[in-house]
């Protein structure tokens, strides 16, 4: 394994593991997981691995086998997580978290690498973190559970990485199931895996990665999410998911200005997707779900407004070629979609998004199938 040497290489010595962490997929319910809602994501089979090494001091040695990740090395005790910029913000916030929750957490020499693509949608920085965690809570003996590292993961990339999700992202990495998507209750973390039953219905999962890169720590994903939080306030609500889809053509539609309503519609009516895209899986198969989930990237194209001229063309190309059903998949403003595609239309799908980008005059999209795999484990 090219890690193990790499780490060899630069710390003088073998690690004591390898963990991997999946990235994922979020079949259904966008923008949900941060309104204590519902979501349906499932873990890819491309993974970030974390080869790690306990050291006797408090220095943490953090560096990356991609290109333009330069290597970062910190003192424990003296780490600020607001100073701490870049893609080390990841794995180090991990640490401080556990530390800052009274775990005792030794220095370490990481080294990772990444086949989860940057920027496109596909949580390679829960990935990231998520290897990151298995890696230290083994090391450190703190026998943490899976349900207790996502919210230290979702803590460290809020706290100290300055992205604003929900807990989605690495409940997907950290509780994926083997052919599965996880039903997944936002508010008490409540994971519940549902076959998907792709290869008896002879369908796939196409990935449509546009390469128009997006971030959560740009102000587009926060600034929807502190509108959500803002109508909530407006309506009495905990949280957008306790707002019925009655309340929602009655008293919200009066208290609410046009820009929060819609905010409001999409999550409202995206929670009613994931849970009947969940029950038309176990009733009826994957074959069914098409129209919900390009009815969901309609929603997030027109009512919460997290598309791009990308995605839409990416979208409606897959469509056209044949797909059952297509949407964004991720925060939005770029990264990837995803299709539905019957196996045999999987080549045609990726030849019409590939020719609509060149007639658009976008950058070459990337386009792959994906299969649910495991949640994040030890690999050596």
């Amino acid at each position: 394994m090219e890690l193990l040497t790499r780490f060899a290489q630069r710390f003088g010595a073998e690690p004591e593991g390898v963990w991997a962490a999946p990235g994922r997929v979020n079949l259904i319910g966008e923008h949900t997981d941060y309104n204590e809602g519902f979501a349906l994501p499932f873990a890819i089979d491309r993974h970030t691995r974390a080869a790690a090494r306990r050291r006797t001091d408090d220095t943490v040695r953090v560096a990356s086998s991609a290109a333009g990740f330069a290597p970062v090395e910190i003192a424990l005790d003296e780490a600020d997580p607001e100073k701490i910029e870049g893609w080390a913000a990841y794995p180090l916030g991990v640490l401080l978290v556990l530390r800052g929750l009274g775990h005792r957490v030794p220095g370490l020499d990481i080294m990772v690498e990444s086949e989860v693509p940057v920027g496109a949608g596909l949580s390679s920085s829960a990935a990231l973190c998520c290897s990151v965690a298995l890696a230290v809570n083994e090391l450190a003996g703190l026998g943490l559970s899976p349900q207790a590292l996502v919210e230290i993961t979702r803590q460290a990339e809020n706290q100290v990485a300055g992205a604003p999700t929900g807990p989605l992202d690495q409940s997907a990495s950290l509780l994926g199931v083997r052919d599965a998507a996880v039903l997944l209750d936002c508010r008490t973390l409540a994971a519940e895996p549902l076959p998907l039953g792709l290869d008896a219905a002879g369908l796939t999962i196409l990935v449509l990665d546009t390469r128009a890169e997006h971030a959560h720590c740009d102000g587009g994903y926060a600034a929807r999410r502190a509108g959500c939080e803002q109508a909530a306030r407006t309506l009495g609500v905990p949280a957008l998911r306790d707002l019925t889809e009655d309340e929602l053509t009655g008293r919200a539609r009066h208290l609410l200005d046009p820009r929060s309503y819609r905010l409001v519609r999409h999550v409202v009516t995206e929670n009613a997707r994931v849970l009947e895209t969940a029950a038309l899986l176990e009733s009826s198969g994957p074959g069914a779900i098409g129209p919900l989930l390009t009815a969901s990237h309609a929603s997030l194209r027109d009512d919460f407004q997290v598309s791009c001229a990308e995605l839409d063309a990416a979208v409606e190309a897959a469509l056209g070629a044949g797909a059952l059903g297509a949407r964004m998949t991720g925060g939005g403003f770029g990264g990837s979609a995803i299709a539905l595609v019957p196996v045999p239309a999987a080549e045609a799908v990726a030849e019409a998004v590939t020719a609509r980008f060149a007639v658009e005059g976008f950058a070459e999209p990337s386009v792959f199938a994906v299969r649910a795999d495991e949640a994040a484990h030890r690999l050596l």
